[in-house]
């Protein structure tokens, strides 16, 4: 175990017990979350990736997309 993870977990257990359990379960489920994500990317086929990539080619070039930067401009001023 490191030493952050070690002094994040000593700090945890000076919170109350509800509060423990309530972020363990927010940490158990963003494990099972990753860990679904991984199984799922491993799973991914190279023909997936391709036809996904075609898609997004095709809605690049119908203007059916916007850049991150826009997408979060966007967002920032509440559009």
């Amino acid at each position: 175990m490191t030493q952050l993870l070690q002094r994040a977990i000593s700090e945890l257990s000076k919170l109350p017990e509800d509060t423990q359990d309530a972020l363990a379960t927010r940490i158990l489920a963003d494990l099972e979350d990753d860990q679904a994500w991984d199984e799922q990317f491993a799973a991914t086929t190279d023909e997936q990736w391709a036809r996904l990539s075609e898609m997004a080619q095709r809605d690049i070039a119908a203007g059916d997309s916007m850049s991150l930067e826009e997408f979060l401009r966007t967002r920032k001023s509440g559009e």
